[in-house]
């Protein structure tokens, strides 16, 4: 029995697109980040501080390769009623699925008075 003007449906294909996104949140990639710490936060009190970022990246999975303390500069706008910070640039290693609860972290920091996370293109 002929049917005339009855289409076949079409045949769909797989798409990988959901597994190579899912093995891409898997990698780490690299990152550097900007911190704004409160001046008051000095000596054993700043390192501590530092020593709580690194764990929290670790703890995420997340590899710390550098550390560089930039010092106490002059923001150019107060910031949490702060008119200085103690600047540091963190540079790690952490899959990509992490970033919310990183920043998430650091924004209910009192310590911390701002951060900029930015990805790296490797």
């Amino acid at each position: 029995m002929a049917t005339e003007g009855v289409k076949e449906p079409k045949k769909r294909r797989k798409t990988t697109a959901k597994a190579s996104t899912a093995d891409e949140e898997k990698k780490q990639r690299h990152f550097e980040m900007v911190l704004v710490i409160n001046p008051e936060a000095d000596g054993e009190r700043f390192d501590s501080v530092l020593d709580n970022i690194n764990q929290l990246i670790t703890g995420l999975g997340g590899e710390v390769s550098d550390v560089e303390q930039w010092g106490k500069r002059k923001l150019a706008y107060p910031i949490k009623g702060l008119v200085e910070g103690n600047y540091v640039l963190a540079r790690f290693k952490l899959e990509p699925s992490q970033n919310r609860q990183l920043e998430a972290k650091l924004k209910i920091s009192e310590d911390v008075a701002r951060h900029l996370l930015v990805r790296l293109d490797s």
